[in-house]
C-alpha cells in the first residue's frame, strides 16, 4: 500500500511540477521551441543529429526475427 502512495506521490509531484513551469512560462510569455534548440549547435553537432534522425527513422520497426 505504501509503495503505491509512494508511486502516486511522485507522479502527483512531477505533474504538478508541469503545471506549476507551464505557468511560470507562460506568464513570462517563454516560447519554447525544437528549432531554436539546433540553431546554437554547430555544424558537427547539426550533422550529428540530422544523420541519427534519419537512421533512426530509417531502421524504425525493422527488427530482424
Amino acid at each position: 500500500m505504501t509503495m503505491w502512495l509512494w508511486a502516486g506521490g511522485c507522479i502527483v509531484f512531477l505533474l504538478a511540477m508541469g503545471y506549476i513551469a507551464d505557468r511560470v512560462a507562460i506568464r513570462r510569455s517563454i516560447e519554447f521551441s525544437p528549432e531554436d534548440g539546433i540553431k546554437n549547435a554547430t555544424d558537427a553537432e547539426q550533422i550529428y543529429v540530422e544523420s541519427y534522425l534519419n537512421e533512426t527513422k530509417n531502421t524504425n520497426n525493422n527488427i530482424p526475427l
